[in-house]
């Protein structure tokens, strides 16, 4: 029931202080069941977060910590089509996970047309890469890591040259698209995806920060100020190109 005043009209002063309510508890479960929230700072910036493990048709064993793809494609969309969002900004700390999952959001992040950067936090591993490279512009902490290694099969296979042949496509696509989307080339990426000096049960490379900055896998070195500051930038030269 709407509280009225002794003049009869409604009283809009409990409205106001539920609003700001109601929005508070939106952005607590938004936070709580996907790990998203907008910021209201100079500019609308949507802040999805990648976490544990990228969880894509298979379900992943109880105890986990995941992201489940199905929950960040309906996000990435209504960062394309939200007027208020002018830009994404996308926070990783991903052991890897299911690799056509994580493609698949690596290239929605790659196809939108708003401003939009990564943030590697704590480890940016395996399929990780991909979603790490797919923005406009990407930054890494100095003590952050990515591991550099081959497609990898946790289940029964068919040992026939058609399942060898799958794994090469599949190894195809993933590098393809972390050359196309960093400065990194084909044969540098396959050089220490297939260094067997530094992991003691695999191959690959380990790249630190710095590391991932010096390999041109990174654009940038640089912490959550930074990437804010290179997206209220972008945002602000877009603006200004419509303009004219």
């Amino acid at each position: 029931m709407q509280k009225l005043s002794h003049s009869g009209q409604q009283d809009t002063g409990s409205l106001e202080e539920k609003e700001p309510v109601d929005q508070r508890r939106l952005e607590k479960e938004q936070i709580e069941d996907l790990g998203t929230v907008c910021t209201r700072g100079e500019h609308v910036i949507h802040c999805l977060t990648v976490v544990g493990q990228i969880e894509g048709h298979v379900e992943a064993p109880q105890g986990q910590k995941t992201t489940k793809y199905e929950h960040v494609i309906p996000q990435l969309v209504a960062v394309q089509e939200d007027p208020r969002i002018e830009g994404l900004l996308v926070l990783l700390n991903t052991v890897g996970g299911d690799v056509e999952a994580g493609l698949a959001l690596a290239e929605l992040i790659a196809s939108i047309s708003k401003p939009c950067a990564t943030l590697v936090l704590g480890g940016g591993h395996s399929i990780g890469i991909p979603l790490a490279v797919s923005a406009q512009r990407s930054f890494i902490v100095p003590t952050a890591t990515m591991t550099v290694h081959p497609v990898r099969h946790s289940g029964m296979i068919l040992g026939v040259p058609q399942t060898m042949r799958w794994f090469e496509q599949m190894q195809e696509r993933i590098t393809g698209f972390v050359a196309s989307h960093s400065g990194m080339s084909e044969e540098r990426f396959n050089q220490l995806m297939l260094h067997t000096g530094e992991l003691v049960l695999d191959m690959g490379t380990v790249l630190d920060g710095r590391h991932a900055v010096k390999e041109k896998l990174i654009d940038e070195l640089g912490g959550l100020s930074d990437a804010l500051r290179w997206l209220y930038g972008e945002i602000e030269r877009q603006q200004k190109s419509a303009k004219r």
